[in-house]
Formats: C-alpha cells, sequence, structure tokens
C-alpha cells in the first residue's frame, strides 16, 4: 500500500509539472529601457488631445520625456521611423480574469475565487500567473493594460491594475489595489431609490432571487461595513482584547472612502439599491454591467457614479427590447452625460480579452463618436480605476506604455506591429500566431506533395 501510495503521489505531481509547463507561453518579458527612443514620422494620437500628424514620441528610462510635432532628440537615441503609421497609448481593458485563469476545465490552472461569500482579504495581484498564454494573444491586439478581477459570492475580493509584460507579478502591477468588487444581489426588493431621490423599498422579487434572499444578502453586507468600523475604533482605541482581523482590515479602505466597491449590478433596481447603500455607507462607487444605467442616468450624475459598460456585444435582457439595446448603451450614456468606460468581459475575461476594441468599434456603429469610443477604452478606464497619472494617454511624465499600428484599433484588420510597455519592447508573437504559422507550413507541405 505504501509504495501504490508514493506512485500515485508521483502521478499527481509530474501531471502538475506538465500542466503547469505546458500552459507557460515562449514569449520573454522585455529587458529594461537602456537608451532614449524616439518614435519619428507618425500620426500621434495622445487621446487626451488632439492627433498629431507627422509627430514625435520620445521615451526615456520608461517614461514619456517629450511629444509633438516638432521634437529635438538627444545624441544616443534610438530613432524608429514610424512613418505612415499611427501610435496609441495601451488599449486598457477595465475588468478581467487575465493571469487567474487558464482552462476551465483543469482546476489547477483556475484562481479565481475562495471559498465563502465575504473575502475582502482577497488580493487578485498576488494570483497572477505571468507566464498565461493569455497574455501575450491580448497584447498582440495592443490591450497592455488590464484590472484582473477575482469573482465569487457578494464581497469577492481587491482586483488590481496589471501591465500585460513581466517575469513576475511585480513587474506587472500598476496597481496592487483598484477596486473592491461585490456582486450585488438580483432582487427587487432591496434598497432602491424613488423618483425622488429618497430611499424606499421594493416588494418584489426578481427571477434570480427572492425578496428574503435579497434583504439577507444586503444585510450581511452592512453588517461587515459595521463590523470593520468597529475593529477600526478598537484598533484606533488600541484595545488589547482585540484580535487581529484581516477580512476586517481589508474593509477599512473601504469604509473610509479610500477605495472604490465595483459592482456588478444591472437591472434598474440593483444599480439604485447599490448607490443608495453606497450613499448610506458614504464610500465611492463604481458600477460594473450597467445594462439599465441610462433609466437612472440623474441618480448616477448627481452621486458621481462611473459605470463599465461590461459589454457591448450583449443580448437584449427582456423580450420587448430592440435587439440593439446594450449596442447603444455607450453612446446613450455619453450623451447623457455619465461617466463610462467599455469593456469586453461579458463576452470573455480571458482569452477573448484582445477583442476589446471591436466592442469599442461596434458602440460606434451604433452612435458613438469614434473619438470618445477610444476614449472609452484608454483614458476613461484609467480614470475611473484611479490610475490617469501614470497611463490612458500620451503625455510628458506617464508611462511609456503604448503600441504602433497600421491603422486605428477600431478597424478591425488593424495590425500592432511595436508595442512597448514602461518603455520596454514587447514581444508580440504568440500562441494563435504560431498555430497560424504551424498550419501554413501543413498545407505547403500537401501542395508540395500532391504536385
Amino acid at each position: 500500500m505504501k509504495n501504490l501510495s508514493v506512485f500515485y503521489t508521483t502521478v499527481v505531481i509530474l501531471t502538475w509539472i506538465l500542466t503547469v509547463d505546458s500552459i507557460a507561453h515562449d514569449e520573454v518579458p522585455g529587458g529594461p529601457q537602456k537608451q532614449p527612443i524616439a518614435l519619428v514620422g507618425g500620426t500621434v494620437h495622445p487621446v487626451s488631445g488632439p492627433a498629431i500628424e507627422n509627430g514625435t514620441v520620445l521615451f526615456d528610462a520608461g517614461k514619456i520625456s517629450r511629444i509633438g510635432k516638432s521634437v529635438e532628440v538627444p545624441k544616443g537615441t534610438k530613432i524608429i521611423d514610424v512613418s505612415g503609421k499611427h501610435v496609441f497609448p495601451s488599449l486598457f481593458e477595465a475588468h478581467s480574469q487575465i493571469g487567474l485563469i487558464e482552462i476551465g476545465a483543469v482546476r489547477s490552472t483556475d484562481d479565481r475565487r475562495e471559498i465563502g461569500s465575504f473575502n475582502p482579504n482577497v488580493k487578485a495581484q498576488i494570483a497572477v500567473n505571468p507566464d498565461s498564454e493569455v497574455i501575450p494573444v491580448t497584447r498582440s491586439n495592443g490591450v497592455l493594460l488590464a484590472l484582473t478581477t477575482p469573482s465569487g459570492s457578494i464581497v469577492s475580493g481587491k482586483s488590481a491594475v496589471i501591465q500585460l509584460d513581466g517575469w513576475t507579478y511585480e513587474d506587472m502591477t500598476v496597481k496592487s489595489v483598484a477596486a473592491m468588487n461585490i456582486i450585488w444581489p438580483s432582487v427587487k426588493s432591496a434598497i432602491a431609490y424613488s423618483p425622488s431621490g429618497s430611499p424606499e423599498r421594493r416588494g418584489r422579487s426578481s427571477a434570480t432571487g427572492s425578496e428574503s434572499e435579497g434583504t439577507d444578502s444586503i444585510g450581511q453586507l452592512k453588517k461587515l461595513f459595521n463590523d470593520a468600523r468597529a475593529y477600526q475604533a478598537a484598533i484606533k482605541a488600541k484595545s488589547k482584547t482585540q484580535k487581529h482581523d484581516l477580512r476586517l482590515e481589508s474593509m477599512i479602505p473601504v469604509i473610509n472612502g479610500e477605495l472604490p466597491m465595483m459592482v456588478t449590478a444591472n437591472d434598474l433596481q440593483q444599480i439604485q439599491s447599490a448607490v443608495a447603500f453606497a450613499n448610506e455607507q458614504k464610500a465611492k462607487l463604481i458600477i460594473f454591467g450597467g445594462y439599465d444605467a441610462p433609466h437612472c442616468a440623474d441618480l448616477l450624475k448627481k452621486h458621481q457614479v462611473p459605470v463599465v459598460v461590461s459589454a457591448v456585444y450583449r443580448l437584449p435582457r427582456r423580450r420587448n427590447e430592440d435587439y440593439d439595446t446594450a449596442f447603444t448603451l455607450p453612446a446613450q450614456l455619453s450623451q447623457l452625460g455619465v461617466r463610462y468606460c467599455i469593456s469586453g468581459s461579458d463576452r470573455s475575461e480571458t482569452w477573448n480579452a484582445r477583442i476589446l476594441p471591436d466592442h469599442a468599434a461596434t458602440a460606434v456603429a451604433y452612435g458613438l463618436d469614434q473619438t470618445e469610443a477610444l476614449k472609452a477604452i484608454t483614458l476613461y478606464p484609467a480614470e475611473i480605476l484611479g490610475v490617469d497619472d501614470q497611463v490612458g494617454s500620451l503625455e510628458k511624465g506617464k508611462d511609456a506604455t503604448l503600441f504602433v499600428s497600421d491603422q486605428s484599433p477600431l478597424e478591425i484588420t488593424n495590425q500592432v506591429e511595436l508595442a512597448f510597455v514602461q518603455g520596454r519592447a514587447v514581444d508580440l508573437s504568440d500562441r494563435h500566431k504560431r498555430l497560424y504559422q504551424k498550419y501554413q507550413q501543413k498545407y505547403r507541405q500537401k501542395r508540395e506533395l500532391s504536385k
């Protein structure tokens, strides 16, 4: 029996090693920037301002030092001619699970959630796998920045802003804690806002939850906030009886209004309830999903609540709605003056995060201004997540996290030709390209044999 146990243990270990090895990508992270680099002659799109024809972007030590039409390039600068090309800041996926899951059917590659309903102490940052095959696939389409987010029930944990290049999760981290992620109960019975803006009760339940389930969940969440305040008071008073509690300690930035809650909510009642709760708790709020956000635009503007549109490619949620209701959502929010950005998370939080610009392009086809669409996947997510002093646009002093392409990323035929993350040159090869080359060779050989 002992030998059999050793045999099975050996098999499990070897299987784990082979699985991990098989999902590690081949691309080598870029080395530190050793000399100034100037991208010269292309059309520069700062996003925060008008495009610059025949412009230059100069960056050194990972930061943009100069940008404009007539830029003096210092000696020792590596000059890259990008004439006829376009220079953009990195696209920014505002909600994903990049680095947290590789293959859904392989449990050892899935680190998205922890057991339990309340896990505010969970940090997505430390679970990120820098060798994920998803990373090179995603950045090949200009998406070099992403919010990676844990999932689970009610309070999922803290999400992090990462850049998609680096040897370790520390190398990849832009902001280790960007939001506390909460899934709001799908019930119509929770506290909501009346049209006048005052709290009221909804008596009916939704199809996905009962009245008691909704109120119980919100009651538990309220208790968590109250416990966190009591814990903070005990710590300040230097209570000798108060034991260290990592869960409650993780809630302190939230109750102090320093860390926003990113609440998953799509129905009108969910959004109203989340706003009422955040207002009551004096907490910052970001709505993720936001399908019904146009119906409570005044409420969102009044309380300065931004919306992360979870996807443009979504089906209508109700039988009587137009087929393109979700397609027009970004345009509606823009016209109504609600702060927003576009994600593609509802369609895919991992492998298809690369099609983020296609969501923005579809929003353009359904009424969104093209300049706004580009901001919605670059500058706006950076502003909403509090990293716009580092990324989101091409400006002096910001990170040199950018890419060069042959046309706008909103064009489906766009090809990214160069990319840099904090000035480090990014390897743009990936699994998809290798498979394409492999099967090109297959059919080339078959054609030669048939001659």
